[in-house]
């Protein structure tokens, strides 16, 4: 089996999902690529879409939700938006890929190569078995104009908006968010400190601003170190590094402090820590979940990551608060409250199973077999 995995720069979740879902099928002997379907049309189109993206979004964090707002009133009004004939444009190079380089599935953990597909078939191109993926916990705007064979979705508790939003019920396939194995590892708190060089004796909070390092990360290190006289601070800054050398420079001298940039052992980070604080973006969500995390989340992206923050919420696999200062307080009470911790881990394993590779793996499997039969 071979599978081409379509991906786009435009936040780092989408990339993660697609990375997890290449490691499964490449464990499995399987082929597997995963692709930032935007460089087909050139290097300059991708950075142009990604960084377009990453500035609107660290910087005028509102006028994304404003757009999101827009794009929610707009799904509903037009029979096609102008995210489909933007997307569309696309479907010359994607053709032109696949009749270089055939494949038995398209998996697409994003909303613009999925758009991108729809085009195609109604322009009659041919196509293999295509699988959508989403990533956060809310049918954003455009994938009801999206024609996909299969959509995979976050949990059960979405299918009710996805049918209402005209996905077609027999295509939805609530397997979850795909995560990396490394995630499902049962790796110990401390022997994850041992392998990262932690105290396996101390306390420690972990605060992730997601892969772009969005969000207010020094205001929130300032407020854990008033409030805490022996705790210990890792400040993950993603991708930002211009966030990561403001912090360095600012805690420099705070011992409790260790600042961090991007890292591959996000996975471990999560199981050393005692609390974790993050934004609430579908995917790092996901992993705290599966990881088994207490986890706080501060203030969202206005859009999906404000529908995912109330998802967790409600479950009772977060805790929040309207403000920075509520969220300390929060993560205080967390630190120091081993019942409340249980709970919310226990609510973490109810809700999020973290089998999703595995089950999007035997689905496709099983699809291609049945193809291949006729």
């Amino acid at each position: 089996m071979k599978a081409l995995i379509l991906s786009c720069n435009t936040g780092g979740g989408h990339n993660s999902a697609a990375r997890a879902i290449a490691e499964e099928m490449q464990e499995r002997d399987d082929e597997a690529y995963v692709l930032d379907y935007l460089c087909l049309a050139g290097e300059g189109v991708s950075r142009l879409v990604g960084d377009g993206y990453v500035q609107i979004v660290k910087k005028t964090p509102r006028l994304f939700g404003l757009f999101y707002k827009l794009g929610m009133v707009a799904s509903r009004l037009l029979k096609k938006s102008p995210v489909y004939y933007i997307n569309g444009r696309m479907a010359k190079y994607l053709d032109g890929y696949l009749r270089e380089h055939p494949v038995d599935v398209l998996i697409m953990p994003h909303l613009y190569p999925a758009e991108t597909i729809t085009y195609m078939k109604r322009k009659g191109m041919k196509l293999p078995l295509t699988v959508a993926v989403m990533t956060d916990y809310t049918c954003i705007p455009f994938w009801e104009e999206t024609d996909c064979d299969y959509y995979v979705i976050p949990h059960e508790a979405l299918k009710k908006s996805c049918i209402r939003r005209g996905i077609p019920a027999e295509k939805l396939l609530a397997f979850g968010i795909p995560v990396a194995k490394s995630c499902r590892r049962n790796t110990s708190r401390e022997q994850a400190r041992e392998k990262l060089g932690l105290d396996t004796k101390g306390r420690y909070f972990l605060a992730a601003g997601g892969s772009m390092g969005a969000g207010d990360l020094s205001e929130l290190v300032k407020k854990l170190l008033e409030s805490t006289a022996q705790e210990k601070i890792l400040v993950i800054c993603g991708s930002n590094r211009k966030a990561e050398q403001k912090l360095k420079k600012e805690f420099s001298k705070q011992p409790r402090v260790q600042i961090l940039g991007f890292t591959t052992q996000m996975s471990l980070y999560l199981k050393a820590c005692d609390v974790l604080f993050t934004k609430p973006g579908g995917l790092t969500s996901t992993e705290a979940a599966v990881t088994g995390v207490p986890m706080i989340h501060t203030a969202p992206i206005p859009g999906c990551e404000t529908v995912n923050r109330k998802f967790f919420m409600k479950a009772g696999m977060s805790w929040s608060a309207i403000t920075l200062s509520g969220q300390v307080e929060k993560g205080i009470q967390l630190m120091n409250d081993p019942e409340a911790v249980a709970q919310m881990v226990s609510a973490q394993k109810k809700q999020i199973h973290g089998d999703a590779v595995e089950k999007l793996y035997e689905f496709i499997s099983g699809e291609i077999q049945k193809r291949n039969r006729f």
